[in-house]
Protein backbone atom coordinates (compact mmCIF):
# COMPACT_ATOMS: atom_id res chain seq x y z
CA UNK A 1 0.00 0.00 0.00
CA UNK A 2 1.59 3.34 -1.30
CA UNK A 3 1.80 6.17 1.28
CA UNK A 4 0.35 9.35 1.03
CA UNK A 5 3.16 11.68 -0.62
CA UNK A 6 3.74 10.05 -3.69
CA UNK A 7 -0.21 10.06 -5.17
CA UNK A 8 -1.18 12.31 -7.77
CA UNK A 9 -3.67 15.01 -6.53
CA UNK A 10 -6.45 16.28 -9.15
CA UNK A 11 -7.53 18.39 -5.96
CA UNK A 12 -10.28 20.88 -7.90
CA UNK A 13 -10.85 23.03 -4.48
CA UNK A 14 -8.82 22.73 -1.20
CA UNK A 15 -10.72 20.73 1.52
CA UNK A 16 -11.53 24.30 3.71
CA UNK A 17 -13.75 24.82 6.72
CA UNK A 18 -17.63 24.17 6.38
CA UNK A 19 -18.97 27.75 4.46
CA UNK A 20 -20.95 30.49 6.49
CA UNK A 21 -23.71 29.78 4.05
CA UNK A 22 -23.82 26.06 3.82
CA UNK A 23 -26.33 23.93 3.42
CA UNK A 24 -27.17 21.33 6.39
CA UNK A 25 -29.33 19.25 3.97
CA UNK A 26 -29.10 19.09 0.32
CA UNK A 27 -31.13 16.54 -2.12
CA UNK A 28 -29.81 13.89 -3.89
CA UNK A 29 -30.44 11.58 -7.48
CA UNK A 30 -29.19 8.74 -9.39
CA UNK A 31 -30.18 7.59 -12.24
CA UNK A 32 -30.27 3.70 -13.42
CA UNK A 33 -30.06 3.78 -17.04
CA UNK A 34 -30.57 1.20 -19.83
CA UNK A 35 -27.73 1.99 -22.09
CA UNK A 36 -28.27 1.75 -25.78
CA UNK A 37 -25.28 -0.17 -27.01
CA UNK A 38 -23.53 -0.06 -30.30
CA UNK A 39 -23.19 -2.98 -32.56
CA UNK A 40 -20.66 -5.47 -31.51
CA UNK A 41 -17.29 -4.85 -34.21
CA UNK A 42 -13.34 -5.31 -34.20
CA UNK A 43 -13.65 -2.53 -36.72
CA UNK A 44 -14.02 1.79 -35.39
CA UNK A 45 -17.12 3.35 -36.93
CA UNK A 46 -17.10 6.54 -38.08
CA UNK A 47 -16.64 9.41 -35.10
CA UNK A 48 -20.46 10.73 -36.83
CA UNK A 49 -21.80 7.44 -36.18
CA UNK A 50 -20.51 7.60 -32.52
CA UNK A 51 -21.54 10.38 -31.79
CA UNK A 52 -25.24 9.56 -32.94
CA UNK A 53 -25.47 6.69 -30.67
CA UNK A 54 -23.78 8.73 -27.62
CA UNK A 55 -26.41 11.60 -28.15
CA UNK A 56 -29.10 8.92 -28.36
CA UNK A 57 -28.17 7.69 -24.97
CA UNK A 58 -27.58 11.38 -23.76
CA UNK A 59 -31.08 12.13 -24.51
CA UNK A 60 -32.64 9.16 -22.59
CA UNK A 61 -30.12 11.32 -19.31
CA UNK A 62 -31.76 14.44 -20.46
CA UNK A 63 -34.96 13.80 -19.39
CA UNK A 64 -33.83 11.94 -16.02
CA UNK A 65 -31.86 15.35 -15.72
CA UNK A 66 -34.53 17.84 -16.16
CA UNK A 67 -36.76 15.27 -14.15
CA UNK A 68 -34.29 15.19 -10.53
CA UNK A 69 -33.85 18.81 -11.45
CA UNK A 70 -38.05 19.96 -11.13
CA UNK A 71 -37.75 17.70 -7.93
CA UNK A 72 -35.20 19.94 -6.20
CA UNK A 73 -31.93 17.84 -7.13
CA UNK A 74 -28.29 19.57 -6.20
CA UNK A 75 -26.45 16.81 -8.46
CA UNK A 76 -27.27 13.96 -9.94
CA UNK A 77 -25.10 10.54 -11.16
CA UNK A 78 -25.56 8.88 -14.10
CA UNK A 79 -23.74 5.19 -14.50
CA UNK A 80 -20.58 4.20 -15.48
CA UNK A 81 -20.51 3.59 -19.60
CA UNK A 82 -24.05 5.03 -19.80
CA UNK A 83 -22.63 7.21 -22.82
CA UNK A 84 -21.43 5.08 -25.20
CA UNK A 85 -21.94 1.11 -23.34
CA UNK A 86 -19.29 -1.81 -23.99
CA UNK A 87 -17.75 -4.26 -25.18
CA UNK A 88 -15.17 -2.62 -27.18
CA UNK A 89 -12.13 -3.71 -28.90
CA UNK A 90 -9.01 -0.74 -28.25
CA UNK A 91 -9.23 0.40 -31.82
CA UNK A 92 -13.56 0.56 -32.18
CA UNK A 93 -13.51 2.73 -28.57
CA UNK A 94 -11.36 5.15 -30.08
CA UNK A 95 -14.42 7.50 -32.10
CA UNK A 96 -16.46 7.64 -28.85
CA UNK A 97 -13.27 9.36 -26.67
CA UNK A 98 -12.62 12.99 -26.43
CA UNK A 99 -9.85 15.40 -25.16
CA UNK A 100 -10.50 15.97 -21.72
CA UNK A 101 -9.00 19.02 -19.92
CA UNK A 102 -7.48 18.99 -16.81
CA UNK A 103 -10.59 21.06 -14.55
CA UNK A 104 -7.86 23.75 -13.83
CA UNK A 105 -8.34 25.10 -17.12
CA UNK A 106 -11.54 26.70 -15.80
CA UNK A 107 -13.89 25.83 -18.82
CA UNK A 108 -17.90 26.30 -19.67
CA UNK A 109 -17.65 23.73 -22.59
CA UNK A 110 -21.66 24.75 -23.21
CA UNK A 111 -20.34 28.94 -23.50
CA UNK A 112 -16.62 28.35 -25.02
CA UNK A 113 -17.56 24.67 -26.87
CA UNK A 114 -14.76 25.53 -29.49
CA UNK A 115 -11.46 26.00 -27.02
CA UNK A 116 -10.73 22.53 -26.34
CA UNK A 117 -12.98 21.23 -29.54
CA UNK A 118 -14.14 18.51 -31.03
CA UNK A 119 -15.51 18.15 -27.14
CA UNK A 120 -19.75 17.68 -28.48
CA UNK A 121 -19.93 15.46 -25.75
CA UNK A 122 -18.41 17.60 -23.04
CA UNK A 123 -20.75 20.22 -24.78
CA UNK A 124 -24.07 18.76 -24.30
CA UNK A 125 -23.21 17.93 -20.80
CA UNK A 126 -21.86 21.08 -20.11
CA UNK A 127 -25.85 22.53 -20.97
CA UNK A 128 -27.09 19.65 -19.44
CA UNK A 129 -25.72 21.00 -15.73
CA UNK A 130 -26.26 24.84 -16.96
CA UNK A 131 -29.44 24.62 -18.26
CA UNK A 132 -30.93 22.94 -15.21
CA UNK A 133 -29.34 24.43 -12.69
CA UNK A 134 -27.83 21.37 -11.33
CA UNK A 135 -24.64 19.23 -10.70
CA UNK A 136 -23.95 16.44 -13.29
CA UNK A 137 -21.93 13.53 -13.07
CA UNK A 138 -21.14 11.56 -16.27
CA UNK A 139 -19.39 8.89 -17.11
CA UNK A 140 -17.03 8.67 -20.88
CA UNK A 141 -13.47 8.18 -22.61
CA UNK A 142 -10.75 10.45 -21.99
CA UNK A 143 -7.80 9.72 -24.74
CA UNK A 144 -4.66 11.24 -24.08
CA UNK A 145 -1.55 12.06 -26.72
CA UNK A 146 1.96 10.72 -25.57
CA UNK A 147 5.13 9.20 -28.06
CA UNK A 148 8.36 7.08 -27.67
CA UNK A 149 9.72 9.31 -24.52
CA UNK A 150 7.10 7.92 -22.49
CA UNK A 151 8.16 3.93 -21.89
CA UNK A 152 4.59 2.81 -21.18
CA UNK A 153 3.33 4.74 -23.92
CA UNK A 154 0.58 2.45 -25.91
CA UNK A 155 1.74 1.59 -29.76
CA UNK A 156 -0.90 3.28 -30.67
CA UNK A 157 0.67 6.63 -29.77
CA UNK A 158 -2.56 7.30 -26.78
CA UNK A 159 -3.80 6.64 -23.54
CA UNK A 160 -7.37 6.09 -23.11
CA UNK A 161 -9.12 6.14 -19.76
CA UNK A 162 -12.26 5.30 -18.39
CA UNK A 163 -13.45 8.49 -16.86
CA UNK A 164 -15.78 10.44 -14.24
CA UNK A 165 -16.47 13.97 -15.09
CA UNK A 166 -18.65 16.61 -13.20
CA UNK A 167 -20.30 20.25 -14.18
CA UNK A 168 -21.13 22.12 -11.99
CA UNK A 169 -24.82 24.21 -11.85
CA UNK A 170 -23.25 26.75 -14.46
CA UNK A 171 -21.85 24.00 -16.83
CA UNK A 172 -18.00 24.69 -15.30
CA UNK A 173 -16.11 21.35 -15.99
CA UNK A 174 -15.03 21.06 -12.04
CA UNK A 175 -14.10 17.40 -11.56
CA UNK A 176 -12.10 14.60 -14.25
CA UNK A 177 -11.19 10.90 -12.51
CA UNK A 178 -9.70 8.64 -14.44
CA UNK A 179 -10.43 5.07 -12.97
CA UNK A 180 -7.76 2.86 -11.05
CA UNK A 181 -8.88 -0.16 -10.69
CA UNK A 182 -9.66 -1.78 -14.24
CA UNK A 183 -12.03 -4.77 -14.46
CA UNK A 184 -10.57 -7.36 -15.68
CA UNK A 185 -12.32 -6.83 -19.19
CA UNK A 186 -11.85 -3.29 -19.64
CA UNK A 187 -8.55 -4.06 -22.20
CA UNK A 188 -9.93 -1.16 -24.46
CA UNK A 189 -8.98 1.59 -21.09
CA UNK A 190 -5.22 1.91 -19.97
CA UNK A 191 -3.92 1.98 -15.88
CA UNK A 192 -3.70 5.61 -15.03
CA UNK A 193 0.14 5.63 -14.03
CA UNK A 194 -0.86 7.02 -10.08
CA UNK A 195 -4.21 6.53 -8.24
CA UNK A 196 -5.66 10.24 -8.40
CA UNK A 197 -7.58 11.78 -5.55
CA UNK A 198 -10.05 13.79 -6.72
CA UNK A 199 -12.35 15.76 -4.81
CA UNK A 200 -14.58 19.25 -5.21
CA UNK A 201 -16.22 21.51 -2.72
CA UNK A 202 -19.76 23.18 -3.15
CA UNK A 203 -22.19 24.93 -0.79
CA UNK A 204 -23.84 21.53 0.13
CA UNK A 205 -20.47 19.89 1.03
CA UNK A 206 -17.07 18.50 0.00
CA UNK A 207 -17.16 15.26 -2.71
CA UNK A 208 -14.95 13.06 -3.89
CA UNK A 209 -15.12 10.32 -6.84
CA UNK A 210 -14.53 7.17 -7.95
CA UNK A 211 -15.59 4.43 -10.39
CA UNK A 212 -16.68 0.76 -10.05
CA UNK A 213 -14.00 -1.47 -9.38
CA UNK A 214 -12.28 1.19 -7.50
CA UNK A 215 -15.20 0.43 -3.97
CA UNK A 216 -13.15 -2.77 -3.51
CA UNK A 217 -9.65 -1.48 -2.82
CA UNK A 218 -7.55 1.04 -0.60
CA UNK A 219 -6.93 3.22 -3.40
CA UNK A 220 -8.53 5.86 -4.22
CA UNK A 221 -11.10 4.73 -2.27
CA UNK A 222 -10.05 4.67 1.38
CA UNK A 223 -8.19 7.71 1.17
CA UNK A 224 -10.95 10.38 0.36
CA UNK A 225 -12.68 8.95 2.77
CA UNK A 226 -10.39 8.71 5.64
CA UNK A 227 -7.59 10.77 4.76
CA UNK A 228 -9.36 13.58 2.38
CA UNK A 229 -12.86 13.61 4.63
CA UNK A 230 -15.01 14.18 1.75
CA UNK A 231 -18.58 14.21 3.08
CA UNK A 232 -19.91 12.10 -0.05
CA UNK A 233 -18.98 9.77 -2.43
CA UNK A 234 -20.10 9.77 -6.16
CA UNK A 235 -19.75 6.58 -7.53
CA UNK A 236 -21.08 5.66 -11.72
CA UNK A 237 -20.94 1.63 -11.82
CA UNK A 238 -21.87 -1.10 -14.25
CA UNK A 239 -21.88 -2.94 -11.35
CA UNK A 240 -23.31 -7.04 -12.52
CA UNK A 241 -24.58 -8.78 -9.39
CA UNK A 242 -23.44 -11.84 -7.67
CA UNK A 243 -25.12 -13.31 -5.18
CA UNK A 244 -25.30 -14.05 -2.69
CA UNK A 245 -22.65 -11.39 -0.94
CA UNK A 246 -21.84 -9.58 -4.33
CA UNK A 247 -25.16 -7.72 -5.29
CA UNK A 248 -24.83 -3.91 -5.99
CA UNK A 249 -27.16 -2.88 -3.59
CA UNK A 250 -25.67 -5.24 -0.73
CA UNK A 251 -22.20 -4.41 -0.43
CA UNK A 252 -22.72 -0.62 -1.78
CA UNK A 253 -24.87 -0.05 1.34
CA UNK A 254 -22.30 -1.88 3.27
CA UNK A 255 -19.26 -0.05 2.43
CA UNK A 256 -21.13 3.71 3.15
CA UNK A 257 -22.41 2.46 6.64
CA UNK A 258 -18.70 0.69 7.02
CA UNK A 259 -16.63 3.72 6.43
CA UNK A 260 -18.71 6.14 7.01
CA UNK A 261 -19.52 8.08 4.29
CA UNK A 262 -22.83 9.51 1.79
CA UNK A 263 -22.75 6.90 -1.52
CA UNK A 264 -24.25 8.11 -4.72
CA UNK A 265 -24.54 4.91 -6.53
CA UNK A 266 -25.85 5.18 -10.04
CA UNK A 267 -25.62 1.78 -11.80
CA UNK A 268 -26.69 0.21 -15.33
CA UNK A 269 -29.20 -1.45 -16.02
CA UNK A 270 -29.27 -4.49 -17.80
CA UNK A 271 -30.84 -8.08 -16.78
CA UNK A 272 -28.72 -9.67 -19.14
CA UNK A 273 -25.58 -8.92 -17.41
CA UNK A 274 -27.61 -8.96 -13.98
CA UNK A 275 -26.90 -4.98 -14.04
CA UNK A 276 -29.26 -3.37 -11.62
CA UNK A 277 -29.16 -2.03 -8.06
CA UNK A 278 -28.52 1.81 -7.53
CA UNK A 279 -29.13 3.54 -4.22
CA UNK A 280 -28.61 6.68 -2.09
CA UNK A 281 -27.08 5.26 1.12
CA UNK A 282 -25.83 7.69 4.42
CA UNK A 283 -23.83 5.81 7.01
CA UNK A 284 -26.43 5.11 8.88
CA UNK A 285 -28.24 3.20 6.11
CA UNK A 286 -29.50 3.24 2.83
CA UNK A 287 -31.99 6.39 1.98
CA UNK A 288 -33.13 5.07 -1.45
CA UNK A 289 -32.64 2.17 -3.55
CA UNK A 290 -33.87 0.16 -6.82
CA UNK A 291 -33.60 -3.10 -7.27
CA UNK A 292 -35.44 -4.28 -10.91
CA UNK A 293 -34.19 -7.64 -12.44
CA UNK A 294 -37.69 -8.00 -14.06
CA UNK A 295 -37.81 -4.56 -16.61
CA UNK A 296 -35.92 -3.19 -18.78
CA UNK A 297 -36.89 0.10 -17.67
CA UNK A 298 -34.35 3.17 -16.22
CA UNK A 299 -34.97 4.46 -13.09
CA UNK A 300 -34.56 7.81 -10.89
CA UNK A 301 -33.72 8.05 -7.43
CA UNK A 302 -33.93 11.70 -5.50
CA UNK A 303 -33.75 11.96 -1.65
CA UNK A 304 -32.43 14.35 1.09
CA UNK A 305 -29.08 13.69 2.81
CA UNK A 306 -26.83 15.25 5.58
CA UNK A 307 -24.54 17.58 3.87
CA UNK A 308 -21.95 16.99 6.62
CA UNK A 309 -22.90 13.69 7.79
CA UNK A 310 -20.00 12.86 10.38
CA UNK A 311 -21.84 16.21 12.13
CA UNK A 312 -25.17 14.44 12.29
CA UNK A 313 -26.10 13.30 15.37
CA UNK A 314 -27.21 9.97 13.67
CA UNK A 315 -23.65 9.76 12.42
CA UNK A 316 -22.66 5.99 13.73
CA UNK A 317 -19.85 5.60 16.83
CA UNK A 318 -16.62 4.67 15.84
CA UNK A 319 -16.71 0.34 16.04
CA UNK A 320 -14.36 -2.01 17.62
CA UNK A 321 -14.43 -4.85 14.78
CA UNK A 322 -12.98 -7.67 17.48
CA UNK A 323 -13.64 -6.56 20.45
CA UNK A 324 -16.79 -8.37 21.36
CA UNK A 325 -15.29 -11.35 19.20
CA UNK A 326 -12.07 -12.15 21.14
CA UNK A 327 -13.68 -10.91 24.65
CA UNK A 328 -16.57 -13.52 25.02
CA UNK A 329 -16.15 -16.98 26.18
CA UNK A 330 -15.58 -19.05 22.64
CA UNK A 331 -18.91 -20.75 21.98
CA UNK A 332 -18.57 -24.54 21.31
CA UNK A 333 -16.76 -25.06 18.07
CA UNK A 334 -18.57 -26.64 15.66
CA UNK A 335 -16.78 -29.75 14.88
CA UNK A 336 -19.47 -31.16 11.94
CA UNK A 337 -18.13 -28.21 9.71
CA UNK A 338 -17.62 -28.72 5.82
CA UNK A 339 -16.20 -26.61 2.93
CA UNK A 340 -18.37 -25.00 0.23
CA UNK A 341 -17.92 -22.80 -2.75
CA UNK A 342 -19.00 -19.02 -2.69
CA UNK A 343 -18.55 -18.84 -6.50
CA UNK A 344 -14.23 -19.30 -6.43
CA UNK A 345 -14.14 -18.96 -2.24
CA UNK A 346 -14.02 -21.94 -0.26
CA UNK A 347 -16.00 -20.92 3.00
CA UNK A 348 -16.14 -23.38 6.23
CA UNK A 349 -19.73 -23.89 7.06
CA UNK A 350 -21.51 -25.08 9.89
CA UNK A 351 -25.25 -26.00 9.57
CA UNK A 352 -28.07 -24.65 11.53
CA UNK A 353 -30.01 -27.54 12.60
CA UNK A 354 -32.25 -26.63 15.67
CA UNK A 355 -34.67 -23.08 15.64
CA UNK A 356 -32.25 -21.52 18.23
CA UNK A 357 -28.56 -21.90 19.31
CA UNK A 358 -25.08 -20.38 19.32
CA UNK A 359 -22.45 -21.55 17.00
CA UNK A 360 -18.56 -20.51 16.00
CA UNK A 361 -16.67 -21.75 12.85
CA UNK A 362 -13.33 -20.42 12.22
CA UNK A 363 -11.16 -20.60 9.14
CA UNK A 364 -7.47 -19.67 9.58
CA UNK A 365 -7.59 -16.42 11.62
CA UNK A 366 -10.90 -15.56 11.54
CA UNK A 367 -13.41 -17.01 14.10
CA UNK A 368 -17.44 -16.16 13.53
CA UNK A 369 -19.99 -16.10 16.40
CA UNK A 370 -23.29 -16.90 15.74
CA UNK A 371 -26.65 -16.36 18.60
CA UNK A 372 -29.98 -16.90 16.63
CA UNK A 373 -33.04 -17.43 17.08
CA UNK A 374 -35.55 -18.47 14.38
CA UNK A 375 -40.19 -18.35 14.64
CA UNK A 376 -40.06 -22.13 13.45
CA UNK A 377 -37.36 -24.53 11.85
CA UNK A 378 -38.54 -24.97 8.59
CA UNK A 379 -38.37 -29.19 7.34
CA UNK A 380 -37.69 -27.04 3.38
CA UNK A 381 -34.73 -24.90 4.16
CA UNK A 382 -31.51 -24.92 5.02
CA UNK A 383 -29.31 -22.28 6.88
CA UNK A 384 -25.44 -21.77 7.53
CA UNK A 385 -22.65 -20.28 9.52
CA UNK A 386 -19.88 -19.68 7.19
CA UNK A 387 -16.69 -18.17 7.93
CA UNK A 388 -13.61 -17.25 4.49
CA UNK A 389 -10.08 -15.72 5.33
CA UNK A 390 -8.57 -15.46 2.22
CA UNK A 391 -7.78 -14.11 -1.19
CA UNK A 392 -10.85 -13.55 -3.71
CA UNK A 393 -10.82 -13.22 -7.68
CA UNK A 394 -9.05 -15.07 -10.36
CA UNK A 395 -7.00 -12.89 -12.21
CA UNK A 396 -7.26 -9.19 -9.83
CA UNK A 397 -7.00 -10.94 -6.18
CA UNK A 398 -7.79 -9.52 -2.98
CA UNK A 399 -8.30 -10.33 0.90
CA UNK A 400 -11.42 -10.69 2.32
CA UNK A 401 -12.23 -11.73 5.61
CA UNK A 402 -16.10 -12.68 5.81
CA UNK A 403 -18.60 -13.73 8.46
CA UNK A 404 -22.35 -14.88 7.19
CA UNK A 405 -25.52 -16.20 8.27
CA UNK A 406 -26.74 -17.37 4.30
CA UNK A 407 -29.59 -19.77 3.54
CA UNK A 408 -28.51 -22.64 0.84
CA UNK A 409 -29.97 -22.67 -2.32
CA UNK A 410 -31.91 -26.73 -1.82
CA UNK A 411 -31.36 -29.07 0.44
CA UNK A 412 -28.15 -30.46 -0.85
CA UNK A 413 -25.46 -28.43 1.49
CA UNK A 414 -23.29 -28.86 -1.64
CA UNK A 415 -25.71 -25.93 -2.74
CA UNK A 416 -24.73 -23.75 0.28
CA UNK A 417 -22.42 -20.26 -1.55
CA UNK A 418 -25.26 -20.33 -4.30
CA UNK A 419 -27.57 -17.76 -5.70
CA UNK A 420 -30.64 -17.47 -3.33
CA UNK A 421 -33.69 -14.71 -3.78
CA UNK A 422 -35.94 -15.89 -1.70
CA UNK A 423 -37.07 -17.50 1.60
CA UNK A 424 -39.83 -18.35 3.88
CA UNK A 425 -37.44 -18.72 7.46
CA UNK A 426 -38.10 -15.77 9.28
CA UNK A 427 -35.44 -14.59 12.12
CA UNK A 428 -36.73 -13.21 15.14
CA UNK A 429 -33.27 -12.51 16.58
CA UNK A 430 -29.66 -13.13 15.48
CA UNK A 431 -26.28 -11.65 16.26
CA UNK A 432 -22.86 -12.00 14.38
CA UNK A 433 -19.66 -10.85 15.42
CA UNK A 434 -15.86 -12.15 14.34
CA UNK A 435 -12.49 -11.85 15.45
CA UNK A 436 -11.37 -9.23 12.43
CA UNK A 437 -8.08 -8.32 11.74
CA UNK A 438 -8.60 -5.52 9.86
CA UNK A 439 -10.42 -2.56 10.84
CA UNK A 440 -12.22 -1.72 7.75
CA UNK A 441 -15.83 -4.35 8.15
CA UNK A 442 -18.90 -3.70 5.81
CA UNK A 443 -22.24 -4.53 7.60
CA UNK A 444 -25.27 -5.70 5.71
CA UNK A 445 -28.62 -8.02 5.97
CA UNK A 446 -30.00 -9.17 2.52
CA UNK A 447 -33.83 -9.96 2.82
CA UNK A 448 -36.11 -11.81 0.33
CA UNK A 449 -36.68 -10.83 -2.59
CA UNK A 450 -32.90 -8.90 -2.27
CA UNK A 451 -34.27 -6.10 -0.37
CA UNK A 452 -32.22 -3.85 2.34
CA UNK A 453 -33.32 -3.82 5.85
CA UNK A 454 -32.76 -0.02 6.59
CA UNK A 455 -33.58 0.38 10.47
CA UNK A 456 -33.70 -3.26 11.08
CA UNK A 457 -30.55 -3.88 12.22
CA UNK A 458 -27.70 -2.21 14.15
CA UNK A 459 -23.95 -2.36 15.03
CA UNK A 460 -22.80 -2.23 18.58
CA UNK A 461 -19.20 -0.30 19.15
CA UNK A 462 -17.58 -3.91 20.12
CA UNK A 463 -18.30 -5.04 16.25
CA UNK A 464 -21.32 -6.99 17.16
CA UNK A 465 -24.37 -7.10 14.44
CA UNK A 466 -27.54 -7.63 15.87
CA UNK A 467 -31.14 -7.43 14.75
CA UNK A 468 -33.19 -4.29 16.23
CA UNK A 469 -36.90 -5.58 18.08
CA UNK A 470 -39.58 -5.88 15.84
CA UNK A 471 -41.13 -8.58 13.52
CA UNK A 472 -39.41 -11.02 12.81
CA UNK A 473 -37.84 -10.91 9.19
CA UNK A 474 -37.44 -13.07 5.81
CA UNK A 475 -33.50 -13.36 6.02
CA UNK A 476 -31.45 -14.15 3.07
CA UNK A 477 -27.60 -12.93 4.38
CA UNK A 478 -26.70 -11.54 7.42
CA UNK A 479 -22.84 -10.58 6.77
CA UNK A 480 -19.78 -9.06 7.86
CA UNK A 481 -17.53 -8.77 5.14
CA UNK A 482 -14.12 -7.29 6.10
CA UNK A 483 -11.29 -6.62 3.59
CA UNK A 484 -7.76 -6.77 4.60
CA UNK A 485 -6.19 -4.19 1.99
CA UNK A 486 -3.23 -5.08 3.89
CA UNK A 487 -2.91 -8.82 2.57
CA UNK A 488 -3.65 -7.64 -0.72
CA UNK A 489 -0.70 -9.24 -3.35
CA UNK A 490 0.77 -6.84 -6.16
CA UNK A 491 -1.65 -6.31 -8.96
CA UNK A 492 -0.69 -8.14 -11.75
CA UNK A 493 -1.88 -5.94 -14.70
CA UNK A 494 -1.74 -2.36 -13.85
CA UNK A 495 2.35 -2.49 -14.61
CA UNK A 496 2.32 -4.81 -17.32
CA UNK A 497 3.48 -3.05 -21.07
Amino acid sequence: MMSLQPYLYAMISTLSVLQVFASDTYTAAVYEHAVILPDVTDKPVSLDEALVLMNRNIDVLEVAIKEAAQQGAHIIVTPEDSVYGWNFTREALYPYLEDIPDPQVNWIPCTDPQRFAPAPVQERLSCLARNNSIYVVANMGDKKPCNCSDPKCPRDGHYQYNTNVVFDSQGKLVARYHKYNLFRSETQFDYPKEPEMVTFNTSFGNFGIFTCFDILFHDPAVVLVKKLHVDTVLFPTAWMNVLPFLSAIEIHSAWAMGIGVNLLASNTHNTLMAMTGSGIYAPDGPRAYHYDMETENGHLLTTQLSSHPHLSPTYPAAVNWSSYATSIKQFHVDKNTFMGAVRSDNFTFTELITIAGNHTVCQKDLCCHLIYRMVEKREDEVYVLGAFDGLHGSVIKYYWQICTLLKCKTMDLKTCGQPVTTTQTRFEAFSLSGTFGTKYVFPEVLLSGVRLAPGEFQVLNDGCLKNNNGPAKLILTVTLFGRYYEKDPPHPLRNSP
